[in-house]
């Protein structure tokens, strides 16, 4: 072996000298070819060709050592290369992940892709998308709609269990705290109502009368109880009952009845909802097989390993240690957690390269519960150096501790990078180990904030993830139906990504506030991995969007599915895409200079007009209109332009003084005389005045008489 693969000089020929000698390092190849594979479910998989490589070190009187002996599983260390033609068939699930890790690689060598070829896939995936979509939510119809109904709770399922108390045979109103049923009395016949089908209650207190009111859940209410009810029963929306408040002598007053059946309604209320509460948090939580401990003392084992969700108010540490079939993190103060293989949906492993954490996490295909709470997501790490820095402590960079304390860091995170991936190595290498450790792609990495900070969103081979901070955030690529783009427009600096999942009772999911910079790569990334988006400038309500979806599937397919987000993209024009052809065709006979021409030719021809009006007596030359300020008055020294501005100050202060006694003279009667005489006195033609709304004359070419 040469500094390259193959070196044509020592390359094992019939024309090759050299002799083997001790420490020589060889690579030997053999290759097959037309090999018959009886397992074959078509004519590409029957018929394969095998290459098999090894490296060796020649030794002096014994075997050669091999170099490339593995202990691992053959689809750990084996490539398998398909033909270009059989990628239009349906594949595995499990296969598929091979092309989108070459995927990944290939937008990390080469990040720009064409944008015509980029829409033609994305138009391609589209088509396709619907018709799958439409196949698959078809045939599941019936199922979904089955699985919303809501279940109805029954009072009693027969007459025998109707308790038999004298308040009830008195016909007053019974509360029956073993099957959370009240008895209310209507029209003389005792009928029970189960505490779920009461919405609320109220007491109110007028006059002598003590009034309950029972308010019942029913068709067209409000609440998501009220939609799920089945709307062709007869139901009652309300009833209020009236008791006597008067205390006669030695006789309990009626009302203590209804006092007492209200509290107790309340008290039942509470437990109910609180059992609901529970029952929901425990959905889709499955009972785990018993793990299956090795009693070996090798077990691949990590210790000093913090978990989240915490055990506690405050960090505890422990150990993770794997077995035969699972994990087991047992704490410092005895709590044991075992996450079995077979219930582990994706891995993932994060180094601590530029973080302050180095983790293992853990994705669940079912809940588990710890913590009184149910979990999908499980993670163990440890930290790398300080999280938090004291910035009131004075660091000098030349300081001899300071440099120590870095080397010390670099020496830690080298240990426990080693740490992880030798226990990692050695989980991989049992037997029967049913998948791999996925590591985050760092250059392919974007910012957003998918719940409440700002973080960077890393893709793996499967998935779209965020585990440095708590709570993480995991989509799994393979349940994601379509990825919308929100609020996309060239005058906003950022954009929302949205997830669309393949069960559309699922909520969708998105990362918020991505930089509009980040557009481009993540849609090249999306379209190699053949994943179907969309965009547009508004943001949607999705809630509302997928209900009205799953309420009418078929029309929705019928009416072009998913395109109505192409649409609304093209159409709005927002951001990425070209807008529409009128409004480019508006922007393009803009011209500014035009505007600015326009406003110019504008405001000469109005101090035109306004000039002719204002002296009658003078030639309405527009040579000489159009004349004010010219080359001469730019000449002239600041003493000259200050004794032109005391001129004209003083002219206004003489018009204004005329002016005001003019005015005195109206107000002071006879009218018509003295506006005669003012107008003799004044005459517009020969006066030397000028209006108040006139600009003071230039010293520019005198005016001619």
């Amino acid at each position: 072996l040469g500094i390259e693969f193959r070196e044509s000089t020592i390359a094992i020929t019939s024309k090759c000298t050299a002799r083997a000698k001790k420490g020589m390092t060889f690579q030997i190849s053999i290759g097959f070819s037309s090999l018959d594979n009886p397992d074959g479910k078509d004519d590409q998989s029957k018929v394969y060709a095998l290459f098999i490589g090894d490296t060796i070190v020649v030794n002096e009187n014994e075997p050669c050592t091999i170099l490339t002996s593995s202990k691992k599983d053959i689809s750990h260390i084996a490539i398998i290369l398909k033909d270009d033609g059989g990628q239009d068939d349906e594949v595995d699930e499990t296969p598929a992940i091979q092309p989108r890790r070459a995927a990944v690689e290939k937008v990390r060598a080469d990040p720009s892709a064409p944008e015509e070829s980029r829409q033609d896939n994305q138009k391609t995936l589209l088509r396709r998308l619907n018709e799958r979509a439409e196949v698959r939510l078809t045939s599941q119809g019936d199922k979904v709609s089955s699985e919303k109904a809501r279940k109805i709770n029954n009072a009693y399922k027969s007459e025998g269990q109707l308790p038999q108390d004298p308040d009830i045979q008195d016909l007053k109103l019974y509360m029956d705290k073993r099957y959370e049923t009240l008895i209310l009395p209507i029209n003389g016949t005792p009928t029970p109502f189960h505490i779920s089908a009461i919405k609320n209650v109220s007491l109110a207190v007028e006059g002598e009368y003590i009034y309950l009111r029972i308010n019942f859940f029913h068709p067209g209410g409000i609440g998501k109880q009220a939609d799920t009810i089945d709307k062709e029963n007869v139901y009652i929306k309300e009833l209020t009952y009236r008791a006597s408040n008067d205390k006669k002598d030695d006789v309990v007053p009626a009302s203590n009845n209804l006092s007492h059946v209200h509290k107790l309604i309340l008290e039942i209320q509470k437990k109910y909802k609180d059992q609901e509460l529970e029952r929901k948090q425990m959905e889709g939580v499955v009972k785990q097989d018993a793990l299956s401990l090795n009693p070996s003392k090798v077990n691949p084992k990590l210790k000093d390993l913090y978990i989240r969700p915490s055990l506690a108010n405050k960090k505890i540490n422990g150990t993770l240690e794997a077995h035969t079939n699972g994990f087991r993190y047992t704490s410092v103060r005895g709590d044991k957690i075992d996450i079995l293989y077979s219930n582990i949906s994706h891995a993932f492993y994060q180094p601590c390269d530029n973080e302050m954490i180095i983790l293992i996490h853990f994705h669940l295909k079912h809940a588990i519960v710890f913590g009184k709470r149910k979990q999908t997501d499980v993670q163990f790490y440890t930290e790398v150096g300080e999280i938090t820095t004291d910035l009131g402590k004075h660091r000098n960079m030349h300081d001899k501790d300071d440099i120590l304390a870095e080397q010390a860091e670099r020496d830690l995170r080298n240990k426990l990078k080693g740490a992880f991936q030798s226990f990692i190595d050695k989980v991989v290498q049992q037997k029967n180990f049913p998948f791999e450790f996925e590591q985050p792609f760092r250059p392919l990495g974007f910012h957003g904030t998918p719940h409440r900070s700002m973080v960077l969103i890393l893709p793996t081979t499967s998935c779209v993830v965020q585990l440095t901070e708590w709570p993480p955030f995991v989509v799994v690529l393979d349940e994601v139906e379509l990825i919308h783009f929100e609020r996309v427009h060239f005058q906003l600096k950022n954009f929302d990504m949205v997830f669309i999942m393949k069960d559309y009772t699922k909520k969708t999911q998105s990362i918020q506030a991505i930089p509009m910079a980040e557009l481009d790569p993540i849609k090249n990334w999306l379209n190699s991995c053949d994943l179907c988006y969309t965009e547009g400038p508004q943001s949607l309500n999705w809630a509302k969007i997928m209900k009205t979806i799953t309420d009418d599937l078929g029309g929705f397919f019928a009416q072009g599915g998913w395109t109505f987000l192409e649409a609304d993209s093209e159409g709005e024009g927002g951001g990425g895409g070209g807008g529409d052809e009128d409004s480019d065709a508006e922007e393009d006979d803009y011209d500014p200079d035009e505007e600015e021409s326009e406003e110019q030719g504008s405001e000469s021809e109005y101090s035109a007009e306004e000039e002719d009006d204002e002296f009658e007596e003078e030639d309405s030359n527009s040579e000489e209109s159009e004349n004010l300020g010219t080359d001469e008055e730019s000449g002239k020294s600041w003493s000259e332009l200050e004794e032109e501005a005391r001129k004209a100050d003083a002219e206004k202060l003489e018009y204004d003084s005329d002016n005001g006694g003019r005015n005195k003279k109206k107000s002071g009667g006879g009218g018509g005389s003295s506006s005669g005489t003012l107008s003799k006195k004044r005459s517009p033609v020969t006066s030397k005045k000028r209006p108040a709304h006139s600009p003071p004359p230039t010293n520019g070419k005198k005016r001619r008489r």
